[in-house]
């Protein structure tokens, strides 16, 4: 069994951080391999933090709909509920991502509005 929100949610942040590490990209891909179709195909090729949250929820509730229909009682149950905590724990860090990256960018107008202030510059 693999994590397939894991991965695609890995190789979307390689997308948007323009990562090069092949290696890490070539696993995910065998780890995606015949997996790559609705959320978890949306979010592997995501070039935007909020195309990665978009799509990551969407392959959030699939998963519940998955494990929802699963037999409480078979051996894959409780790695499907393992799935769904790592899941939102990664949304949750995505988030964060987001969030810190809006604060540097909030920061920078700072910075630029206080520079302006401090040397006006004739328009």
């Amino acid at each position: 069994m693999s994590c397939y929100e894991i991965e695609a949610l890995r190789l979307g942040l390689m997308n948007v951080l323009g990562s090069e590490d092949e290696h890490a990209r070539e696993h995910a891909e065998r780890e995606l391999d015949g997996e790559l179709d609705g959320p978890i195909e949306a979010l592997a090729e995501a070039q935007s933090l909020s195309a990665i949250e978009r799509h990551l929820d969407a392959a959030l509730v699939d998963l519940e709909a998955e494990i929802a229909e699963a037999d409480p009682e078979s051996q894959e149950y409780d790695y499907m509920r393992g799935r769904l905590v790592a899941v939102r724990d990664a949304e949750r860090a995505v988030h964060r991502l987001t969030s810190q990256g809006e604060s540097v960018l909030d920061g920078l107008g700072e910075a630029h509005d206080v520079l302006h202030e401090a040397f006006p510059v004739d328009e």
